[in-house]
């Protein structure tokens, strides 16, 4: 892929994750709003740029809430004559008409300041707003105590907004998706007190978990990404200032290409002025650095209803929607929390495309459009200009079941009914509920230098993120020498997996160091039919293994993320990791396959092997080939709704 063409995608990175604006296409926006640009300043006097577009038709009797969108991806077009082509999270939404308002973060386009990766959130006392009398009107201070992070810029940037923009109804919501997702939640944290409606969407909650890293493996396939998050702006400018500074790859074969690259510590060349990637490289354990990058911890104090959104198929952040709904019920009790998952990619569902596909897989028509209008539109509407009490009647946790491809419903999540239940790997290579021999094992020899492929579609291989994989045909994988393959039998009536999983695997290594991949696979029957939207004409969904859950270990943390540790060759290791929830129903006639790996290339970097002190830093001749075993009392522990 030539750099133009990467340019291009980074245009529809920024486009899904924070409805990137183009100059209006139409009227309605111009002649419905009436568009404000302000440098809004922060308590140290950075100022934020920021736009407001404003109902022409507010009034002193006609007020309406604030619905806001922080962001690193640009809020342009710029300048005040420059319209966006739409507004808000849906086209819904901005017929309803609120004050719209988006922000350019520190130090990112047209705002001030220095710009960090994940701001690390200081919990020190945010400011708090005192109400004086003057000339009958309530007017507000604000302590300037406390260094600036993300929940404190929210903070300050309300407070200019309720004391500067005129025909307000003293609400304010917040959305975003991705890396705006991250902005949401974290200003969701010790919020202001008109905050009264947060949805992070697809929200980061750690990259050493989500985006760059999962499980302590870094995702080798953002490393295009780099010139985007590791170059500082000169000064505030309406202008890409990083477009110089992609890899020209000079080929469309980004495997091939990475695969040629050689140990990571070879990407330096690329990138010796990239202060992200240097980072990245210094700090490859879960230390301090990471940690305080993590909004997770930080999840306490959140008064105001909260509906965070994500995609089964989200191939960037799916750890962080689930984690970030999970830590909030836990930590705040009595607050509206509430969790919807959609059967998308990233972000896919802030745009209609009429029939809901993902990869070569159909569930439906308009179901971003049902998503928007029933469940998101409810949802901002009820708290920003509703009664706001939390009657909304949705539920708790909305959700699409990915094999049925319907909605469902449930009080909580994990749903409450949800039960435990145990497959086993056997060494014949079948998944059965009868636990296998601790002494019997399948083993694959693993050869870094013939890595398994993620994909089979080399075009995807130089986007900026992965996509498609998340729910791509796994045959081409199963067929491999180096995928083990563990199956049931056709399935006599439907099972629906509906919650938590975990594998736990019993493995061992003739070397000092591997990874350990682990996919969860619906098995469609020899008679599945082609439905009519088919993307891949070379593709049949007779015997189709659709990916439907998948993670990486690198196999140095099963015990700490913090402290990695080398295996001993030969001895039975105990390697145990959560995969991302799932709602899927395996229909009868369907079967159950795990496969199991060790190389997954180039979605994660390739483990040498051998074990060394950084994997970033790792030589040429450290790479070695391994002969990996799984052994058959390893078991997948998954949670059925009944």
């Amino acid at each position: 892929m030539q750099l133009s063409l990467r340019v291009l995608l980074l245009v529809l990175l920024v486009s899904v994750t924070s409805v990137a604006q183009q100059p209006a296409t139409n009227s309605f926006i111009r002649d419905t709003y009436q568009k404000y640009e302000y440098q809004i300043p922060a308590r140290d006097g950075t100022k934020l740029f920021t736009i407001v577009y404003v109902p022409k038709d507010a009034s002193e009797t006609k007020r309406y809430p604030f619905l806001m969108q922080r962001t690193c991806y640009s809020v342009a077009p710029y300048g005040p004559e420059n319209y966006a082509e739409r507004l808000g999270p849906s086209p819904s939404l901005m017929q309803d008409k609120y004050i719209f308002v988006y922000q350019d973060v520190r130090g990112r386009w047209m705002s001030e300041g220095t710009w960090t990766n994940m701001t690390p959130n200081i919990p020190d006392p945010k400011p708090v707003a005192t109400a004086s009398r003057k000339k009958g009107k309530a007017a507000a201070t604000v302590s300037t105590a406390g260094a600036p992070d993300e929940s404190s810029d929210t903070y300050d940037t309300i407070e200019w907004l309720l004391k500067n923009v005129k025909h307000h109804n003293g609400r304010v919501g917040q959305w975003g998706i991705s890396y705006p997702g991250f902005y949401t939640i974290a200003g969701a944290v010790d919020a202001h007190p008109a905050l009264k409606a947060s949805s992070p969407q697809a929200p980061v909650g750690d990259f050493f978990f989500d985006d760059f890293h999962h499980n302590g493996a870094f995702i080798q396939a953002y490393l295009f990404t780099y010139p985007v998050f590791g170059v500082q702006h000169p000064k505030p400018t309406p202008q890409a200032w990083y477009n110089d500074r992609f890899i020209n790859t000079g080929t469309k074969d980004g495997f091939q290409w990475q695969l040629d690259l050689g140990p990571l510590k070879n990407a330096s060349k690329y990138y010796k002025d990239n202060f992200f990637w240097q980072e990245t490289m210094e700090h490859p354990n879960y230390d301090e650095f990471w940690q305080k990058r993590s909004i997770v911890p930080h999840l306490k104090n959140v008064k105001h209803a909260v509906m965070t959104v994500g995609g089964w198929f989200d191939a960037e952040d799916l750890y962080g929607p689930l984690t970030i709904y999970k830590t909030l019920e836990k930590n705040n009790p009595g607050t509206y929390n509430t969790l919807v998952m959609g059967p998308f990619g990233h972000g896919r569902w802030s745009r209609e495309t009429g029939p809901t596909l993902h990869s070569n897989i159909y569930f439906g028509d308009s179901i971003a459009t049902f998503y928007q209008r029933t469940i998101e539109g409810k949802f901002f509407n009820h708290f920003l200009k509703g009664p706001g009490d939390g009657k909304t009647s949705l539920p708790e946790a909305y959700l699409f079941d990915t094999g049925r491809k319907e909605w469902k419903t449930c009080d909580k999540w994990p749903a409450a009914a949800a039960q435990n239940q145990t497959y086993y790997l056997t060494d014949k290579g079948q998944l059965t509920q009868q636990a296998g021999n601790g002494t019997a094992f399948s083993e694959f020899i693993s050869d870094p230098m013939k890595p398994v492929p993620y994909t089979e579609d080399i075009t995807t291989t130089q986007g900026f993120t992965p996509f498609n994989y998340m729910s791509e045909d796994q045959r081409f994988a199963g067929r491999r020498p180096d995928v083990l393959v563990f199956q049931t039998e056709p399935l006599t009536e439907d099972l629906t997996l509906g919650g938590e999983i975990t594998a736990k695997l019993k493995v061992s290594t003739t070397g000092t160091d591997a990874d350990w991949v682990v996919k969860l696979i619906d098995v469609y029957p020899p008679d599945e039919p082609n439905h009519p939207y088919m993307p891949n004409k070379n593709i049949t969904l007779s015997n189709y293994q659709q990916m439907v859950r998948s993670e990486a270990m690198r196999g140095r943390f099963r015990n700490s993320f913090e402290k990695p540790e080398p295996f001993t060759p030969n001895q039975v290791t105990d390697v145990t990791f959560r995969l991302q929830d799932v709602l899927h129903t395996f229909k009868k006639g369907h079967r159950i396959m795990v496969q199991v790996q060790s190389t997954w290339f180039p979605l994660i970097d390739r483990n040498p092997q051998k074990y060394v002190e950084n994997i970033y830093k790792a030589e040429a001749t450290d790479f070695q080939k391994a002969t990996h075993r799984v052994y058959g009392n390893s078991a997948i522990e998954v949670q059925v709704l009944k």
